[in-house]
């Protein structure tokens, strides 16, 4: 009886075991799943190494295929499912794609991990979270920056310059850059906390210690003077920003270069120069301000050369024509600024509304029915593909400012019908904004390409 006893008990503990590896509890088809992933590991490792995989992965993101980057990526983390730099590469991935949670758990992963080493996981984090949290990430990214840097000077300076030729992974321009994350945060999400101010002020001052010729650096210093309403330094620091890159301000230095090689490498540097598009539409907003209308208008319509489907960016030129007419006389230069204004506000009426319509179309193709949609609406909300999508689309056409729609409708009422004899609205449709005809056959079609590419 004992011996009975024992070996149900030892039966008992035995189909416990099963459990934990999830065998007993998967239905006939997960199994086969589980096994054709497990095979093709084990044929991903025997075919290709690491590196091979993260050279794929890094082809694919140089040309924007984040999906099939994804799954080399996945691959390669399989077989080395430490390794940091892969983990990077992953969450990268991840935040481009839209799926951020994603992203945050590759990045902490990779924190636990090598905590002191790699700054680009802080840097991440801080991108991805608001508030103090973002500037906890990004002061542990400085400090990392700072001690590798302190590191490679002290390794340099112990072996000798000839015996130690590597560049320090880590510029000063990086730290700079990481200064002027902090700093955005204090101008922006912490502005109401106590010695706001100060940090914010103090953070800009490490950005320009670091890289004293930072146009983001510089362009924050702008702000922060325009806001305790130091206006001319303000805009003293603003036109330094900007003449480091700006066109019609390269060309005066060009013209002083001495030799042909001295211009093609101030062109180079002017390019590297060039701060992000969202940065310069803020550099437009604040030379506006600063009543710089001759450069302001310069950098909203290179912004236009690339990209003509930026709500935003019409707006600005028809609320930076429309600012002029107060110093106009009835002339006909008086004439040309209310021409100009009535356009660049219709355009981007056009285009709001037009990007609004699409917003709508598409989740009437997620949720057909306005009972589904009403029903659905949490579920649309917390759904991650609809929340990248749309994402996608209001960072695209920057839509999204409802008070800057209605202020453009009543700017265009304060112009009146003169703007319309002016002939503003004789432009062609193609220009008003994105079309709505056969959208979904667009994404019908950008959906079997991404099946043939997933086969592949």
């Amino acid at each position: 009886m004992g011996g009975q006893a024992k070996a149900k008990k030892k039966s008992k503990a035995k189909r416990k075991d099963t459990k934990p590896n999830g065998g007993a509890l998967m239905s006939p088809q997960e199994r086969m799943k589980a096994k054709m992933q497990e095979k093709a590991k084990k044929k991903t490792a025997e075919k290709y190494t690491i590196d091979q995989l993260v050279e794929k992965t890094e082809e694919c993101i140089d040309n924007f295929d984040f999906d099939m980057a994804r799954l080399y990526c996945q691959r390669a983390l399989d077989i080395e499912p430490t390794n940091l730099t892969t983990l990077d590469m992953m969450g990268n991935i991840c935040t481009e794609l839209g799926e951020i949670e994603k992203a945050k758990q590759v990045y902490l992963k990779a924190v636990e991990l090598s905590p002191e080493d790699g700054h680009s996981k802080y840097m991440y984090l801080g991108q991805i979270h608001t508030g103090m949290e973002a500037v906890q990430y990004f002061s542990k990214g400085t400090e990392v920056m700072l001690n590798t840097m302190d590191k490679h000077t002290s390794e340099a300076s112990a072996f000798g310059a000839a015996a130690f030729p590597s560049e320090c992974a880590v510029t000063k321009k990086d730290v700079s850059v990481a200064f002027c994350s902090i700093a955005e945060i204090f101008f922006t999400d912490l502005c109401m906390e106590e010695g706001a101010a100060d940090r914010c002020k103090e953070a800009i001052d490490k950005a320009l210690e670091y890289d004293e010729h930072n146009p983001e650096a510089l362009q924050l210093m702008a702000s922060y003077l325009f806001s305790i309403e130091k206006t001319e330094e303000g805009r003293e620091y603003l036109k330094k920003s900007v003449s480091s890159w700006l066109p019609s301000l390269q060309k005066e230095e060009e013209s002083l270069a001495s030799t042909e090689h001295d211009m093609e490498e101030e062109k180079d540097q002017n390019k590297s120069n060039i701060p992000p598009y969202e940065s310069r539409i803020t550099t437009a907003k604040l030379l506006i301000e600063a009543e710089q209308y001759e450069m302001a208008t310069e950098v909203l319509e290179d912004l236009l050369e690339e990209d003509d489907e930026v709500v935003e960016v019409w707006y600005l030129l028809g609320w930076l024509f429309y600012l002029q007419l107060d110093k106009q006389d009835l002339t006909s230069n008086g004439v040309n600024f209310r021409k100009s204004a009535w356009t660049y506000l219709s355009k981007a009426k056009k285009h709001a509304v037009s990007s609004f319509s699409t917003v709508k179309f598409l989740q009437l193709c997620w949720c057909p029915s306005a009972v589904e949609m009403e029903n659905e609406s949490q579920s649309l909300k917390e759904n991650e593909s609809w929340n990248s999508l749309q994402g996608e689309l209001y960072g695209k056409l920057r839509c999204e400012d409802a008070p800057m729609f209605e202020h453009t409708e009543q700017l265009l009422a304060e112009l009146g019908g003169d703007g319309e004899e002016h002939g503003a609205d004789d432009d062609d449709d193609d220009e008003a904004g994105p079309s709505l005809d056969n959208i979904e056959d667009d994404f019908i079609q950008s959906s079997d390409e991404e099946e043939d590419a997933m086969d592949h």
